[in-house]
């Protein structure tokens, strides 16, 4: 029955693109010229598929003559292909098809972190919750490797897909709309922050909200209509110049920079580590930076940013990163772990502080969201004194002695790394401010997190 019914609707497909074609030719100036396998597509599709149609008819796409044969059309070769009403398609428009016109930027994409997406670890998370959540939440930014089945279907556990490192059948990597949305492509969507806020959000990498909380984001929400976002070039200080986006900063081209698909090349550190690190090419990304920043500040101004925000990073490395990285190496090389990740619980402390926090409040630092600077050096503080020290001395009190005899860790008081904080004095001792039945080095923390509220 379902078999009747497609094959009655192929034929009114058909049918009228028969009838448009013979009666009425000039009924739309964008068929015209189009390829006549994309005007047979369009018979059918622009009915059985009217939204997805129309945003392709209002889209650059269209407009240059490119319709649907030119992107799905399959070689014998492809591993994905099937036949589609007499046609070779491929359901999945790869990075190699869109090369095709767009060779500069794909060839840019390939070296950037985004196309190897699909290889960083997410076995933290199979293991802990399964492949039906990894699927949808992991997958979905970093990309799956897809899997192709009997007649050019695709494995539904690796498809549908559009991670920035998928790997297609074809062997390219990446989906060029993660970014640029199909089927109308739009650059003024792929420029705002949101697009990139898909998958620069929550714990661990929260660049969307810090952006948002910061000086550039509010500037972009009050003045988005005056940031001629549809431009051809879109080059800040020539087609807008009221606030900064993602893209103005990391990919967007800018007076004497060139656009990239790179967004690593203007960056100066790696943040997403247990510590900072510079990267190889680090002073030509950071004068590629310069350039942009120079657009709307003085270089005196930027210079002493860039003085306070290595400055941030290299105490956060001194203090807490290596520190910490240092005594989970030492724990691991005495055997006071197993050699399961997560089944130890100061693994999983050490990476709530690194992950969650310590990247998050380096991140804040770097876009200027200032208030999530200083609570999220609290929240380190927090975890490092009152939580992970605890649980790697019960682990091995000599690792953590070691660690305390630094100049920056005097303060903390000897003996019990908790209960001998106390009070400033005993007439006025600490409060149970977090309630929790105690008065101890919590509390502190607490209050220094809290106390604006």
């Amino acid at each position: 029955m379902a078999h009747k019914n497609f094959a009655r609707n192929l034929w009114k497909c058909n049918l009228v693109f028969l009838l448009v074609i013979a009666f009425c030719p000039g009924i739309s100036p964008v068929w015209a010229a189009l390829s006549a396998e994309t005007q047979r597509c369009i018979a059918c599709h622009q009915y059985t598929s009217s939204a997805l149609y129309s945003q392709w008819a209002s889209g650059k796409h269209a407009a240059q003559d490119i319709g649907c044969y030119e992107c799905h059309q399959a070689g014998q070769e492809d591993p994905d292909l099937f036949v589609h009403n007499d046609f070779n398609i491929s359901i999945i428009v790869s990075p190699l098809d869109c090369a095709r016109c767009h060779q500069t930027e794909v060839n840019d994409y390939d070296t950037s972190l985004h196309a190897k997406a699909v290889s960083i670890p997410v076995d933290m998370g199979r293991t802990l919750l399964g492949d039906a959540v990894v699927r949808l939440s992991c997958l979905d930014c970093h990309g799956t490797t897809v899997q192709v089945l009997e007649g050019g279907r695709l494995d539904p556990d690796t498809w549908p897909n559009t991670g920035v490192g998928r790997l297609n059948p074809d062997g390219s990597r990446g989906g060029c709309s993660a970014c640029h949305q199909r089927h109308n492509f739009s650059r003024a969507q792929a420029r705002r922050p949101r697009t990139c806020g898909r998958c620069h959000m929550g714990h661990g990498k929260p660049q969307i909200h810090l952006y948002e909380a910061s000086k550039h984001g509010i500037a972009f929400d009050a003045n988005e209509g005056l940031m001629n976002l549809d431009s051809d070039s879109w080059v800040v200080g020539v087609d807008y110049h009221v606030a900064p986006t993602c893209s103005t900063c990391h990919l967007s081209a800018g007076p004497g920079v060139a656009k990239t698909h790179n967004p690593a090349n203007r960056l100066t550190w790696v943040l997403r580590e247990e510590v900072s690190r510079r990267r190889e090419n680090w002073q030509t990304n950071k004068n590629q930076m310069l350039k942009i920043c120079t657009e709307c500040h003085a270089s005196d101004f930027v210079a002493n940013w860039y003085e306070n925000y290595d400055g941030i990073l290299q105490f956060y490395d001194n203090k807490f990163g290596q520190p910490a990285a240092d005594i989970m190496s030492k724990l691991r090389e005495n055997g006071e772990l197993t050699a399961a990740e997560f089944d130890d619980r100061i693994e999983w402390i050490y990476f709530y502080l690194y992950n969650d926090e310590a990247r998050k409040v380096r991140n804040a630092a770097g876009m200027q969201a200032h208030e999530s600077v200083r609570e999220g050096f609290m929240a380190i503080a927090d975890y490092f004194y009152t939580e992970f020290l605890p649980e790697a001395k019960s682990l091995s009190k000599e690792v953590v002695d070691e660690v305390l005899a630094a100049p920056e860790h005097q303060w903390y008081a000897p003996g019990d790394l908790i209960e001998n904080i106390r009070g400033a004095s005993a007439i006025e001792p600490t409060p149970d401010l977090n309630q929790d039945g105690k008065v101890d080095g919590k509390d502190l923390f607490y209050f220094g997190r809290n106390w604006h509220r």
